[in-house]
């Protein structure tokens, strides 16, 4: 009698949510009150940031490349995200994105918008975002985050600092 695997995975998913949210929380209230002021500010004009996400010019290049191929006129975003998972804890998920939402945070670079959400750019603030074509893969990467303490070889996964 076998269990479905939603079932034997729902214990171990909610005690990483958990864990996560245990860590989201720890942030100490006693940091800058204008970095504060930014992370919690729900307008997209965060691209002042003191600490922003940047993009490689091979980034800038590979979404000028799927701009160019796209039939609608409203440009792509790149949404950079961060969800549990992966060999390290927490992986990076990037998606092609066509809005932006109340709590992201906007980093541009040569009228390329990279996005963050407001829960995300904990993690990656101070990130480099790059384009990176393998043998194996082609993909958005993340290559430098001073949040993370390791990873996997394959720079998707990370572990952040405690």
């Amino acid at each position: 009698m076998s269990t479905p695997l939603i079932r034997r995975l729902a214990p171990y998913l909610a005690a990483r949510f958990r864990q996560n949210e245990r860590f989201i929380n720890s942030v100490p209230a006693s940091s800058s009150s204008s970095s504060a002021s930014i992370l919690h500010r729900s307008t997209p004009t965060s691209s002042s940031s003191p600490e922003p996400v940047h993009m490689t010019e091979s980034c800038v290049r590979r979404m000028k490349e799927l701009e160019a191929t796209e039939s609608s006129s409203d440009g792509k975003l790149l949404r950079l995200s961060v969800e549990t998972g992966g060999c390290s804890g927490f992986q990076y998920v990037f998606n092609l994105d066509d809005r932006i939402n109340s709590d992201d945070k906007v980093f541009e670079k040569e009228g390329i918008k990279l996005v963050v959400d407001n829960i995300s750019y904990d993690f990656v603030k101070g990130a480099t975002v790059d384009y990176v074509e393998e043998l194996i893969r082609s993909a958005f990467v993340v290559t430098e985050n001073p949040s993370a303490v390791g990873g996997c070889s394959c720079k998707a996964s990370f572990m952040v600092k405690q």
